[in-house]
């Protein structure tokens, strides 16, 4: 069987698969309309039958971020209808006058409230009317609305009225979205937005994986890449579609993991660079994650890989702001119309500015198989440079550092305010565009070694074939530390347990590796910490405070929130190729001449490699363009590369 990963991108869809022990990649243009038409443009290049297609997908969170989803309505307790809306009372920018609020996905029209309610502990204090969801049924189909999110009041204690409004509205024809099963755990209004995004995004989700599957062969099947680094099946995608809302960048950071500690790293700052924007993560042997992130404004309560992403890409465009300074993203050029240099875009971007610098060749884009348009940058260039009275030159150079600052930025996010040090960690750098930036980057951030390996503009799919099923389960219990002994908590972890057990049975596997942890709070505090469950859970958590916050209250109780149980099941995995020996340093078979490119305001000579003929123990002194089908590395002057046995380059970066 050929396994295949796809990762659809903003310009690109990459393609992965092993054919005869060896990594083969493709890349082909993304199709915004339709991102379908490029994965199946590319499978039917592969060829193949009885194929494994494992794929990261941006439908879902394409449909958020353009509003674009299903007609969606929001089912509640009477009285709680513009939770919504409300939510929480922090500003987000808060020195800005003209802030406002997202608009809720759910119109005032479409939210409505049944009577019913349960207190905290799950026991009904009033009952739910079988009638009263019947005359709502009736009254949503009036308003042609497509998806229904039910969210009430504790029921993650206990969802019976939550199973009888869904089975009701089921029996109707509605797609529908209960909050217990999406997110079974308290505060009500990042449930409440969790399960809304779901049942927004979810039928659209459905239907696009359904397309793939009607146009694959017979023996062909399908599996989808979610947010926390693993694989689910199509049904479980379709169905809870926002658990894909980060699915390729989730790809990439598990590629990364497996490529870092081939090469002997597991402190890893991963650095994805696409064509749209920019996804930075920490790794710490293990990929850190979340419970709560924030997608475009809306909380979002799944365990995510806690990944930081800006909109800063290879196809960002340039521009000026309306008080004369030079802006780089996050507006992108995408796929459609491209950067100025694919022919049809009219406005500059990062690629234009690295291209006109020298620092990408004309002649080796996408390995010589993409034509690209110098001639045309050099056009808008000159024009945007003269509304800045800079030189064309100096302008490039100015859209580099704008989009590098932007970048470390990012990287600043998940590792200094995380309490980590860059200067413990490599940054591997992979994406298209990444290994323009990477050293640049490295050295800003004080980083001191860069690494990046084979094929990085196809990373995130190679990740995909590196991906385990994953499936994450919660359980709020607020217990306060008198009545949370380990063996308490142990008993408590049963039903989840057996629930993880018998839905990766479902998926194939019947013995899966489960993890245990705990979201712990010191009694008062609003928010929690997700730590192992261990006998010494305590402990576990009062470090970890003291990382994070500086201090620790040894003397304070602690309250444990919620349950968490991660199961794995294990996949089997492609081997990379290594090198059986080294060869000399020189790399001389691999250069293939010299070109010039401008460098902190000065032409100067660069050697041109290509990548595919270098081998382990290769040393490669800057300043050198590393050419290949996916991408290229720039190595400025002050710089030093090697190739490692997996044929990563190792970059020793200077302060």
């Amino acid at each position: 069987m050929r396994v295949i990963g796809v990762d659809t991108g903003g310009t690109f869809t990459d393609f992965v698969w092993v054919e005869r022990g060896l990594i083969r990649v493709l890349k082909v243009p993304s199709t915004p309309e339709n991102p379908a038409v490029a994965v199946l443009n590319g499978l039917e290049k592969i060829g193949g039958e009885e194929r494994y297609v494992l794929h990261g997908t941006t439908v879902a969170t394409n449909a958020l971020l353009e509003r674009k989803g299903a007609v969606t309505a929001f089912v509640t307790n009477k009285g709680f209808e513009d939770i919504i809306e409300i939510g929480r009372q922090n500003r987000e920018e808060l020195y800005d006058l003209h802030y406002r609020r997202q608009k809720p996905l759910v119109d005032r029209g479409l939210r409505f409230g049944l009577g019913c309610r349960l207190d905290y502990k799950g026991e009904i204090l009033e009952d739910l009317s079988r009638e009263e969801v019947e005359a709502l049924a009736d009254k949503l189909r009036e308003l042609c609305v497509e998806s229904v999110a039910v969210v009430f009041l504790h029921s993650y204690a206990n969802p019976v009225h939550e199973k009888l409004v869904g089975e009701i509205l089921e029996e109707k024809g509605f797609y529908v979205s209960l909050s217990h099963e999406v997110l079974n755990e308290f505060r009500e209004y990042e449930r409440s937005s969790t399960t809304v995004i779901n049942a927004y995004v979810s039928p659209k989700m459905s239907v696009y994986l359904r397309s793939i599957q009607e146009n694959l062969g017979s023996g062909d099947r399908l599996s989808v890449m979610q947010s926390n680094g693993g694989l689910i099946s199509v049904d479980v995608a379709s169905r809870e579609a926002v658990r894909t809302i980060l699915s390729g960048p989730a790809g990439g950071v598990i590629g990364a993991i497996s490529v870092g500690r081939l090469a002997g790293y597991t402190k890893l700052i991963t650095f994805d660079m696409g064509g749209t924007s920019t996804d930075v993560s920490l790794v710490n042997d293990k990929p850190t994650v979340s419970s709560y992130s924030k997608i475009e404004g809306f909380p979002v309560g799944i365990t995510m890989i806690d990944i930081h992403t800006v909109g800063a890409g290879g196809g960002s465009i340039a521009y000026v702001d309306e008080g004369g300074a030079l802006k780089v993203g996050p507006r992108s050029a995408g796929a459609d119309p491209g950067p100025a240099c694919y022919g049809k875009g009219e406005e500059i971007t990062t690629t234009d500015a690295n291209l006109f610098l020298g620092r990408l060749r004309e002649d080796f884009f996408l390995g010589g198989s993409m034509r690209i348009y110098p001639e045309r940058v050099e056009i808008y260039m000159e024009r945007l440079s003269g509304s800045l009275s800079l030189e064309p030159r100096e302008l490039a150079e100015g859209i580099l550092k704008v989009a590098n600052t932007n970048m470390e930025k990012a990287i600043r996010k998940v590792s200094v305010e995380r309490g980590y040090d860059p200067r413990e960690f490599v940054l591997l750098s992979f994406g298209g565009a990444g290994g323009l930036h990477a050293v640049e980057l490295a050295r800003m951030s004080g980083i001191k070694k860069v690494l990046i390996p084979v094929n990085p503009g196809t990373l995130s799919a190679l990740g995909m074939l590196m991906a385990d099923v994953v499936k994450d389960y919660s359980y709020t219990v607020m217990l306060s530390e008198s009545s949370a002994s380990y063996q308490e908590l142990l008993s408590m972890f049963k039903s989840l347990e057996e629930k993880a057990v018998s839905d990766m049975l479902a998926e194939g596997y019947d013995s899966p590796v489960l993890d245990y942890e705990l979201d712990i709070r010191y009694k008062g505090q609003s928010f929690e910490l997700r730590v192992p469950f261990k006998e010494n859970f305590r402990e576990e958590f009062e470090n970890y405070h003291r990382r994070l916050y500086g201090y620790s209250f040894e003397d304070r109780e602690i309250e444990v929130v919620n349950l968490r149980l991660r199961a794995t099941g294990i996949t089997k995995k492609p081997e990379l190729r290594s090198f059986s020996q080294k060869a000399n340093a020189s790399p001389k078979e691999a250069v293939l001449g010299k070109g010039r490119l401008f460098y902190r305001g000065e032409e100067i000579e660069a050697t041109l490699i290509e990548r595919e003929k270098l081998r382990w123990g290769n040393v490669i002194e800057g300043c050198a363009l590393v050419l290949e089908y996916s991408s290229t590395t720039f190595i400025p002057p002050d710089a030093l590369a090697r190739v490692d046995k997996y044929g990563n380059l190792v970059i020793e970066v200077d302060g």
